[in-house]
């Protein structure tokens, strides 16, 4: 079941490619048709996906096509000012965990795992090639600046994190970590693709970069950008549902990710800094 989700983050990795890129946008805009390709070759993906863990039925395969169409079709039928509408049909049903009584329990986890890798792939798919939305800095680091900034960012936010998380209940004390060093340094990796980069992505790269072109890039859109991505985390335990606790520290911690993603020329640097913060509670709170 792994080299599903390894094949589908290497899908989403190809799309760095610039040449890759290019190919798909000049292919798009020849023939925007094209497009409608995307839904059936994802649903394709998940249905072959659903055979692993003995999960596959018809009514699941259709659902899933549904949801991949919906996006398409309001990205196809319906101008740019409704862009975000895309991305809520895109977000949504994954957030509320849409479709998941059609799924064994024993499959769920999996599965959205693969439903998120989907979802990630169509929304690149739709607005770095169909859409062609500037400022989504999906590209690898190209200047130092973009490692420095998440750097600096860390030392600020962490202590932040830290003296809020406590008192508040959604953190104990730190303490030394008590897994192995091989373990955290293969973390490092798995959060940053499996968690941060889809996370930024999603939320910075398509959420806030729309609001920032609507809006401006000022702190106001920035702070409206930080508390959509803490709402989303209503839903997230250990703490009781809705976890506003959750919601507060992912506020602080998605401000900072959006101020360096403002900064940055690359996705990647809000990302690395999402990894960092994600790495430290894990292993030292």
């Amino acid at each position: 079941m792994t080299i599903v989700l390894v094949l589908l983050l290497a899908a989403v990795l190809s799309l760095l490619s610039v040449s890759l890129k290019s190919r798909l946008r000049a292919a798009l805009s020849k023939n925007p048709k094209l497009i409608w390709l995307a839904p059936p070759a994802l649903t394709a993906i998940f249905a072959a996906a659903s055979l692993l863990p003995d999960a596959f039925s018809i009514s699941l395969t259709l659902a899933v096509l549904a949801y991949t169409c919906a996006p398409v079709a309001c990205a196809v039928l319906l101008p740019p000012s409704f862009d975000l509408l895309t991305i809520l049909l895109l977000w949504l049903p994954i957030e509320l965990a849409a479709g998941a009584t059609l799924v064994p329990k024993p499959a769920q986890g999996f599965l959205h795992s693969v439903a998120y890798g989907v979802a990630i792939l169509l929304g690149l798919v739709l607005f770095l090639g169909f859409r062609r939305l500037e400022g989504m800095k999906y590209n690898l680091p190209r200047r130092w600046q973009d490692l420095r900034l998440p750097l600096a960012a860390f030392v600020v936010t962490a202590p932040v994190l830290v003296l809020v998380g406590i008192p508040i209940g959604f953190i104990p004390p730190p303490h030394l970590p008590v897994q192995s060093a091989s373990k955290m340094a293969a973390a490092v990796g798995l959060i940053l693709v499996g968690t941060a980069l889809p996370e930024e992505i999603l939320f910075r790269a398509l959420i806030q970069n729309l609001l920032m072109q609507r809006f401006g890039p000022g702190n106001r859109t920035l702070f409206a950008a930080s508390v959509i991505f803490g709402a989303a985390h209503l839903n997230n335990g250990p703490q009781a549902l809705p976890n506003w606790r959750y919601m507060i520290l992912a506020t602080i911690a998605g401000y900072a990710y959006g101020w360096v993603f403002r900064k940055a020329g690359t996705i990647f640097s809000s990302a690395i800094l999402h990894m960092m913060v994600d790495w430290t509670k894990h292993f030292f709170f």
